[in-house]
């Protein structure tokens, strides 16, 4: 995927891998997060230093993450330097060595990077969520693994696991910037003779939304309650509706959340929903932080204005609002080489398709209050999951 933006001076450069942790076992679970830090420690002729270097000498950021359904290794260079940003992140794709000195330090920085996490309990919540929907799916695995599937990693494993999951069908190169043409043909020189035997592996069952109540007793100020509702797959024809309700919702800070829970009653300082679209299914998640004894008046607070959304329905004005909203969220993100970079990109992988931004405000400006109404009607039904972490061991709400 390649996009030209004559005006700017950087380039964006992403390699889109489509394998995370949806696509691990409970034995290697962590093994795609683990493998995102293990690219960045050495090839066959670059040390660790030397890769961090290589983008340092020339002003240039490298970078990479991984999500549920995909990992992403990408950099931004000025555009004299694209050529070289390019031939380094191939570098860092096929030559690897994964060397076990350093895979024993960064199963250190890992587990740091754990332990980070498990003191942040507005994150470990939506994790916790996750687990309550999806049950035993890998859709609720998460991403940075457990320590002690981590500790079996060695560099076969890691090896093994390239070899299966980064083949070409997998693979999407995505550059965005003051690039021309010549850049697709380097692209073919590096990347052109990539193969890998295709395996035939078992297709993943669809994940079944379920409705569970999770906890974890934790000893922190505030307690934090996520509810979660069953969203739409990535894709699907009915998502600029789904945005837009959820937008008006919780998407803001005139949102309908926003304004009850924290404007009006003071019941939180952070309150908001947002929608996850993966494969094949979808999650809309509702958070709220307040005090431990105060959970029950949130939780009522959150239903009530549930009900009176469903009830109700929207007004023309806050549908208005929000189509500009979009609109114009939208074309303030694509002002950045690294935004249409991983647009492209993400689009190619996910979708095998794009639209134009002109098509994307079309199908904005379809959406109406009766097709909000019936997104609304069909998402917020009395099939839900919980998950809470608290000081307090069992709340009955």
């Amino acid at each position: 995927m390649l996009e030209n933006i004559p005006t700017v001076r950087s380039v964006a450069i992403g390699l889109w891998i489509k394998t995370g942790s949806v696509n691990e076992t409970e034995e290697n679970n962590g093994i795609s997060h683990f493998l995102e830090h293990m690219f960045f420690k050495g090839t066959t002729t670059r040390s660790a230093k030397e890769i961090a270097e290589s983008f340092d000498s020339i002003g240039g950021q490298v970078n990479a993450f991984t999500s549920k359904e995909y990992t992403c290794y990408y950099a931004k260079v000025l555009d004299n330097h694209a050529s070289y940003a390019l031939n380094v992140l191939s570098d860092m794709f096929f030559n690897s060595v994964f060397d076990s000195v350093e895979l024993e330090k960064e199963k250190n920085v890992v587990y740091e990077e754990i332990k980070m996490y498990e003191d942040t309990p507005d994150d470990i919540v939506h994790d916790l969520l996750s687990q309550a929907v999806y049950g035993k799916s890998s859709l609720a695995y998460p991403i940075l693994g457990r320590e002690k599937t981590l500790s079996t990693f060695t560099s076969d494993t890691l090896k093994q696991y390239v070899h299966d999951m980064y083949t070409p069908e997998r693979l999407v190169i995505s550059i965005a910037g003051n690039v021309d043409e010549n850049i697709i043909q380097e692209v073919e020189t590096l990347f052109g003779s990539f193969e890998r035997s295709k395996e035939t592996r078992k297709e993943q069952e669809k994940p079944i939304f379920h409705c569970n109540t999770l906890n974890r007793k934790k000893e922190t100020e505030q307690a934090h309650l996520c509810l979660g509702y069953e969203g739409l797959p990535i894709g699907h024809p009915d998502t600029y509706s789904l945005i837009i309700m959820n937008n008006i919702l919780g998407g803001s800070m005139s949102s309908r959340l926003f304004q009850e829970v924290r404007e009006q009653r003071g019941l939180a300082y952070s309150v908001y929903s947002y929608h996850s679209g993966y494969q094949d299914s979808g999650l809309v998640t509702i958070y709220g932080g307040t005090g431990a004894q105060q959970m029950d008046v949130l939780f009522e607070t959150i239903q009530k204005t549930l009900d009176t959304f469903k009830n109700v329905g929207i007004t023309n004005k806050e549908l208005t609002n929000s189509k500009e909203q979009l609109k114009g969220n939208l074309m303030l993100s694509l002002e950045s080489t690294n935004s249409r970079m991983s647009r492209n990109g993400k689009n190619e992988l996910m979708l095998g398709k794009h639209r134009s931004l002109d098509e994307i405000v079309e199908l904005i400006d379809q959406v109406t209050e009766e097709s909000v109404a019936a997104i609304t009607n069909k998402v917020f039904t009395d099939e839900y999951s919980i998950a809470y972490i608290s000081p307090v061991e069992n709340w009955e709400k």
